[in-house]
């Protein structure tokens, strides 16, 4: 059985789809509005039991109504939400997102409730799998998750994404590093993929995996360097294409996969999720 757990923000994304992205100051008319589950963490989540994987989610939402409803479809998708907290001292997760015919987006977030993300020991318990991180989570949740899974047996992927420094407790854990291009350069201070993915190397001690976008993903491991191609396809919807891949590559991860065959994988996922509106 392939165990996955991640330990992430679950949100609900507001969306309009509009001809272009406003410039500044300027409004865009003419859109239509969808509602979505989002949020990195509940995103990967779900990527990861599409592709087989037996997943727990660790989060926050608000003891909302938009709370309950983000839970409740996250246990249509498989996922246990045990160790998902209720809190009333926030609301859940919200994030406005805009989305041109091109698939390009621009989004704003207000976390909430993902601020107060703790995480959950248990969660961890168990044949070991992967332990999936992003950085809609506090530094402290993502410290003790990385020791526990260390400790654990379990293997680390982290989405270092918004992109901040990494705290040290999470690159001891040496975790395989999933920062896109324009990650790894605020990361590093390196525009050039390889290089960027060279120095974070150098810091986890652990493969790294840049995404590229409509290119696809680049794979340094040891003294290899590998991109791996995108799947040609019609864009409709960027939003959570790295949520999909991240999540993929989890899962097979856990399933067993080389690193290089699990990266083929989901970059095929994240490839063909950008057919369909919104992030899942």
């Amino acid at each position: 059985m392939s165990n996955v757990a991640v330990v992430g923000s679950i949100n609900v994304d507001e969306v309009v789809r509009v001809e272009r992205l406003p410039r500044e100051g300027e409004t865009v008319s003419g859109g239509v509005f969808q509602r979505h589950g989002g949020g990195k963490g509940a995103n990967q989540a779900v990527a990861a039991a599409r592709a087989g994987a037996t997943v727990r989610m660790v989060g926050c939402v608000g003891d909302d109504p938009i709370g309950a409803e983000a839970l409740a479809e996250l246990q249509g998708a498989g996922i246990d939400v045990q160790h998902v907290a209720r809190s009333r001292e926030a609301a859940t997760g919200i994030a406005l997102i805009v989305v041109d015919a091109a698939g390009r987006n621009q989004i704003a977030v207000a976390p909430g409730a993902n601020r107060l993300i703790a995480m959950q020991v248990e969660a961890l318990a168990g044949d070991p799998g992967v332990a999936l991180l992003s950085f809609e989570t506090p530094d402290a949740a993502l410290s003790e998750a990385a020791a526990h899974a260390r400790e654990a047996g379990w293997r680390l992927v982290v989405n270092p994404a918004p992109a901040r420094p990494i705290p040290q407790a999470v690159l001891a854990a040496h975790p395989i590093l999933v920062p896109n291009e324009h990650e790894a350069e605020q990361l590093t201070g390196i525009p050039e993929p390889e290089r960027a993915a060279r120095v974070l190397q150098a810091m986890s001690g652990a493969p790294v995996i840049v995404t590229l976008g409509a290119a696809g993903a680049l794979l340094v491991d040891g003294d290899t360097a590998t991109t791996i191609d995108a799947v040609p396809v019609e864009v409709v919807d960027t939003t959570g294409a790295g949520d999909c891949l991240c999540g993929t590559l989890a899962a097979r991860i856990a399933a067993g996969d080389a690193l290089a065959v699990a990266l083929e994988r989901a970059v095929a996922a994240a490839s063909l999720s950008t057919t369909t509106p919104g992030a899942r």
